[in-house]
């Protein structure tokens, strides 16, 4: 099993920006499908980004054209570069590591906080 491990969270201005990571050990790696989720309180979790193991990437609306996932695979770990920050994107970070076989593992979370 992978299992995730994100950091980088923390507390920023409106307009700032922070860059979430997510370590996921292992030879698999390059096969996983890498997402970032978050959830709000009192809100369902929902996805931010993913990327797939060829590249392939999609992202909510609400982050479109703020935030970019990628990934280093010779490093085993998945970022989400988060710019133009807003006070609704205040949330826990999830990391999902998504397997060929469709089983996944969840990180821990990381908080983020964005003060108006």
């Amino acid at each position: 099993q992978v299992q995730p491990v994100e950091s980088g969270g923390g507390l920023v201005q409106a307009g700032g920006s922070l860059r979430l990571s997510c370590a996921a050990a292992g030879s698999a790696f390059r096969f996983l499908t890498m997402g970032w989720y978050r959830q709000a309180p009192g809100k369902q979790r929902e996805l931010v980004a993913d990327i797939t193991s060829g590249g392939s990437t999609r992202y909510a609306d609400s982050v479109k054209g703020r935030f970019t996932i990628s990934r280093d695979n010779a490093k085993n770990t998945a970022y989400l570069q988060m710019s133009s920050l807003k006070p609704e994107d205040t949330a826990v970070y999830y990391c999902n590591a998504l397997n060929l076989a469709r089983f996944d593992n969840w990180g821990q979370g990381t908080q983020v906080t964005v003060s108006s």
